[in-house]
C-alpha cells in the first residue's frame, strides 16, 4: 500500500510540475512588438557566447590530455 501511496504522489508531481515552473520569465512587452518605450526581447545586449566558448574548448583539451597522459602511463605499467 505505501509503495502505491509513494507512486501516486510522485505521478502527481510529474504532471503538476509544467504548471508550477516557469522555464522563462513572462515576456517585456506582454506579447507586443517592440515600439518607442518597449524593452526589445532579450535586452538590450546580446549575450556574450565567446568566453564560455574559450572555456569549454580549454577545459575539453586539458580533459583529453589528462586522458592520454592516464592511458600511456598505464600501458607503459603493464609492460
Amino acid at each position: 500500500m505505501k509503495m502505491n501511496f509513494r507512486i501516486i504522489i510522485i505521478a502527481a508531481l510529474f504532471v503538476t510540475a509544467p504548471f508550477i515552473m516557469l522555464a522563462q520569465p513572462p515576456h517585456p512587452n506582454g506579447g507586443n512588438t517592440p515600439g518607442p518605450g518597449n524593452t526589445p526581447v532579450g535586452g538590450t545586449t546580446g549575450a556574450p557566447i565567446s568566453d564560455g566558448v574559450v572555456l569549454l574548448l580549454t577545459l575539453g583539451a586539458a580533459y583529453g590530455a589528462f586522458n592520454l597522459y592516464r592511458m600511456r602511463n598505464t600501458a607503459s605499467q603493464a609492460e
